[in-house]
């Protein structure tokens, strides 16, 4: 019998369906084998995973590492050693970095980065924006993981593309089946009421709530989804920060548009009580609303209208977050680390279960982006993907130690929470042992590329594209001319 790398014994395996004791073989970074331990072939290491869980890797579809261009607040392997630390396999990193991927050049510059550094998996987001339209295919073709769209203003300052290059845009990727991820809040509405709360004098924290109501959510979305039911493109709704903007998701889905949608644990667990205590802190676009907007989140998530969960890990240093101008204050904060031990968290408290938590953290990320059962299952053949996690073990979240040690300050600060993961093995290696991180795993991470054929990418409406348009206009020349 063939020798194995690794075999884990006594843990309890979890899918998206079932929890049962196993024992996994590993091999060449890959699962070789699941089933009883006197089944298991022999092993160069045994892990006796005994009152631990063995977790698909979560996958991260949604965080920011700002290199190049602001390693003051983030850099490749800081933000993957974070990932590491919180469980996360594979993750997949924004365009919004100084230069924009918005071309194959920028799209290699930052593949060399990261490969140099990363701890995890990872996929590289191209831009779509008004300026790169032409720039698309080639981004395809060179490899990214999709797309992103800013359809509204956030950290960058990336101009939103206007609707027609939009649609033109999504004539242009659908053939390729990649999906475009949407920060779908619409920018005209935000800059309007942006200037008139200004001019009126309000500064406060919750003005920025005021600045971007549910309705920029419902709008964009809903437009989004038009553009991508008459052109067959496939895309996710980033940050759902809210109830209103379910219903337009849950009639695109009924309609057969292929969309997907993400929330975040501070969209979940955070409302705009909060803003009391935390102020400047809590800026985050799309921003943290009411309690009920919270609540509907919850049971989005639980019937499936919310496909998984992300965490829009978007970190600045304290001096950039904190301003009692509440436009002054840069948005967002890291939270790859403690996603995980925050949602465990929800599962102890019964708001989800654990079989739940893996279905929103790693089999529906994996699907919606083409990459299962080769990620986000733990199944022969799958990769070596693992968060080992302690369900009983309790820790309260402390932004001194988290590893994006360049931008730490959080708004869970001081939040406790049950469940951690232990271990963290990206294709069978350790990249994170017994809470530490594993300084040989830099730079051991991949580029993730679609592996598993999903539904045949179709451009409907083929006939009426901008491009099909273009052509015919030698055609109706020559008639002109005869």
């Amino acid at each position: 019998m063939t020798q194995a790398d690794l075999v884990i014994i006594n843990g309890h395996i979890v899918s998206h369906e079932t929890t049962h004791k196993a024992a996994i073989a590993i091999r060449d970074g890959k699962i070789i084998a699941v089933g009883e331990e006197s089944s298991m072939p022999p092993a160069k290491e045994v892990l006796d995973a005994t009152g631990l869980h063995l977790l698909p890797g979560a996958i991260d579809v949604h965080v920011h590492f700002r290199e190049p261009g602001y390693t003051h607040k983030e850099t490749w392997e800081s933000g993957t050693a974070a990932a590491a630390m919180g469980g996360v396999t594979t993750v997949f990193e924004m365009p919004n970095t100084n230069p924009p991927t918005a071309t194959p050049e920028a799209f290699a510059d930052k593949l060399t980065l990261a490969e140099q550094q990363a701890y995890v998996d990872f996929g590289i987001y191209g831009l779509m924006a008004e300026d790169n339209v032409d720039q698309l295919e080639a981004l395809a073709e060179c490899g990214v993981i999709g797309f992103k769209c800013f359809m509204g203003n956030t950290f960058g300052n990336l101009p939103s593309p206007s609707t027609g290059a939009m649609l033109e845009a999504f004539e242009r990727v659908a053939p390729y089946g990649l999906r475009t991820s949407l920060h779908a809040e619409t920018a005209s509405i935000m800059a309007w009421r942006y200037e008139r709360l200004r001019a009126a004098g309000r500064n406060d924290a919750l003005a920025h709530v005021a600045a971007r109501p549910d309705v920029v959510a419902v709008e964009a979305v809903s437009r989004a989804a038009i553009l991508a039911e008459w052109t067959g493109a496939r895309i996710h709704v980033l940050h759902v920060s809210s109830a209103a903007e379910l219903r337009p998701m849950r009639e695109a889905k009924q309609r057969g548009v292929d969309i997907t949608s993400e929330t975040c644990p501070h969209y979940l667990m955070m409302d705009t009580r909060d803003y009391a205590t935390l102020g400047s802190l809590m800026r985050v676009n799309p921003p943290i609303r009411e309690s009920a907007d919270s609540d509907a989140l919850w049971e989005a998530v639980r019937d499936g209208t919310l496909d998984m969960i992300a965490t829009d890990h978007a970190p600045h240093t304290p001096n950039e977050q904190h301003n009692e101008v509440i436009w002054e204050a840069d948005c967002g904060f890291p939270g790859v680390e403690t996603q995980m031990p925050l949602m465990l968290t929800a599962v102890s408290e019964g708001k989800i279960t654990l079989q739940e938590y893996v279905r929103i953290s790693a089999v529906a990320p994996a699907k919606a982006w083409g990459l299962y059962p080769r990620k986000g299952s733990l199944t022969v053949g799958a990769d070596a993907d693992i968060a080992l996690v302690d369900l009983e073990r309790q820790e309260v979240i402390d932004q001194e130690t988290l590893h994006s040690h360049r931008a730490r300050a959080t708004p869970f600060h001081g939040w406790p929470v049950k469940g951690l993961p232990v271990h963290t093995l990206v294709r069978g290696r350790f990249a994170m042992r017994d809470r530490t991180l594993q300084s040989e795993a830099k730079g051991s991470g991949l580029s993730v590329k679609r592996v598993q054929q999903m539904p045949t990418a179709k451009l409907v409406n083929s006939d009426k594209t901008l491009a099909a348009e273009i052509a015919k206009t030698s055609v109706h020349k020559e008639e002109v001319t005869s």
